[in-house]
């Protein structure tokens, strides 16, 4: 059985933190395998929570992408819950200084891919701490996509908070892993860091993992059958397909009133089934309109990113598809992609084209990979 790094910082009844002003950063995700959660149980512990620091989403998830909670105090502990989100550096060394923490605690679930912001709130979050000279505690959780790294590096000139740094699409590190590549690569300072481990944990086990409390990390990202997906059909949110949100399978569902059978026909990627799907989404893109498309299917084998890749070359054949280029270029992390689709490059052509900075961004994480 996998245990997080909150069910280890538990066991001894969060000794390590009683008498100290501790911060956390959280979301809905945070939680032991009986579904408590952090904040909750430093309370009940009687560690002086001072402040509780609310990324995307909001600290209690309830608010859709690109949107936040706004600051309020926690009703169940009375502590201030202050909105986070899109925060910079010098806003996160305010908030810090406005809660009084001395020790700063994260704890959410990643989904494994560079665009996820929650990977970025944590590296300005330590950037911050860094900074005023705090202690900062990673519970380490399991990246649900494995310990795989694919796709293209971030090139520069196209940081913004879906990338802030040089890393793959899909980084194949949990957060632990991260926030220590963080430390030794990119922070201008070093950080007094901490990581509490996962254990049990290994790189090649992937999706829904027992020992591992699932509580979606973002409205859209129900399961980690979602989050293997994720790292390459969020892809299509730089497109005007639908990539399945305001259904009950967002980014395994993918589809625009203009498509038809033929598009899953044409697919044909190894680790991965295409069915064919028809859906109406009830917001976002085409709410309320009928979709043709896809529901991916992945299987052993599976690559998110060069299953996208395929699906974006079969979507670009039809008439009616368009891309929000500024957005795709971002989450891509150049025009790279956008340009080869356009050209008519064919998928090994496309993969192949990041393969010698995949395999330096592979040895630069490697002194930082914590797991087996």
């Amino acid at each position: 059985m996998i245990t997080t790094g909150l069910d280890h910082l538990a066991e001894n009844g969060f000794k390590s933190l009683l008498g100290q002003r501790v911060g956390v950063i959280s979301n809905p995700s945070g939680v032991d395998r009986r579904y408590r959660h952090l904040v909750d149980l430093l309370h009940a512990h009687g560690v002086p929570v001072k402040g509780i620091f609310g990324p995307e989403h909001g600290f209690r998830g309830s608010a859709q992408d690109g949107a936040s909670e706004g600051t309020a105090i926690d009703p169940r502990t009375g502590i201030t819950v202050f909105d986070a989100y899109g925060a910079d550096e010098d806003k996160w060394a305010q908030m810090f200084a406005d809660s009084s923490a001395e020790v700063i605690v994260f704890d959410i679930q990643d989904a494994g891919a560079r665009f996820y912001t929650y990977i970025w709130t944590l590296y300005d979050a330590m950037s911050a701490a860094a900074k005023l000279g705090l202690r900062f505690i990673v519970l380490e959780r399991p990246n649900p996509c494995g310990g795989k790294a694919s796709g293209p590096v971030m090139q520069p000139g196209f940081e913004t908070f879906v990338g802030r740094k040089a890393i793959a699409q899909q980084h194949g590190m949990t957060t632990g892993e991260l926030a220590g590549f963080y430390n030794g690569e990119f922070l201008p300072r070093e950080l007094d860091l901490e990581v509490v481990p996962c254990l049990g944990w290994e790189r090649e086990m992937t999706g829904r993992l027992e020992g591992v409390p699932w509580v979606a990390p973002s409205p859209n990202l129900p399961t980690p059958e979602t989050a293997l997906v994720y790292p390459g059909t969020c892809l299509f949110e730089g497109t005007n397909l639908s990539e399945g949100r305001g259904t009950t399978r967002p980014f395994e569902l993918i589809g625009a009133p203009f498509l038809d059978y033929r598009w899953a026909d044409g697919l044909d990627v190894s680790g991965v089934d295409f069915r064919e799907a028809y859906f109406v989404p009830v917001l976002s893109k085409f709410s309320g309109e009928s979709c043709a498309g896809v529901e991916v299917k992945p299987h052993n084998g599976f690559d998110a990113i060069e299953t996208a890749v395929a699906m974006l070359i079969g979507a670009r054949k039809y008439e009616g598809f368009a891309w929000k280029e500024q957005w795709i270029d971002k989450l891509s992390g150049s025009s790279r992609l956008r340009d080869m689709v356009d050209a008519g490059a064919d998928e090994t052509e496309i993969t192949e084209s990041w393969s010698d900075e995949l395999t330096a961004f592979e040895l630069r994480r490697q002194p930082y990979l914590r797991h087996p």
